[in-house]
């Protein structure tokens, strides 16, 4: 009979580009847990760190309605994924990065659609 064959936890999938980050979940030694959350990346002016901003509704029940709420996550962003402002993300929980940063970036989704403005005169 064949040994039972021990079932490995996957690491997210990224591109193949290697990174010197340790707090990386593919090429470092961050590992990730609990909640999965997707969202749009709203700023990316900090360093290594970005904004993920996640859109929802909420019942009402007084109204019996629904209301648009938004949250905004502090989320690490290891240079191997690179995400900028407008990306579509995937998040996953981990230990505390920094006093506010929970999340890492463990997937692009989609990029972000350059538009191009056009100055008409």
């Amino acid at each position: 009979m064949a040994k039972a064959e021990k079932k490995e936890k996957e690491k997210p999938k990224a591109k193949t580009t290697e990174c010197g980050d340790k707090n990386c979940p593919v090429h470092g030694s961050l590992s990730v847990r609990g909640i999965v959350l997707d969202g749009v990346v709203a700023s990316d002016k900090m360093d290594k760190t970005v904004i993920v901003q996640r859109s929802y509704y909420v019942k009402l029940k007084k109204y019996e309605r629904y209301r648009p709420k938004k949250s905004r996550i502090p989320a690490h962003n290891p240079p191997c994924i690179n995400a900028r402002t407008g990306d579509k993300v995937r998040i996953m929980e981990c230990r505390k990065l920094s006093k506010t940063v929970n999340f890492v970036i463990t997937e692009k989704l989609a990029e972000a659609q350059k538009s191009k403005k056009s100055i008409s005169q």
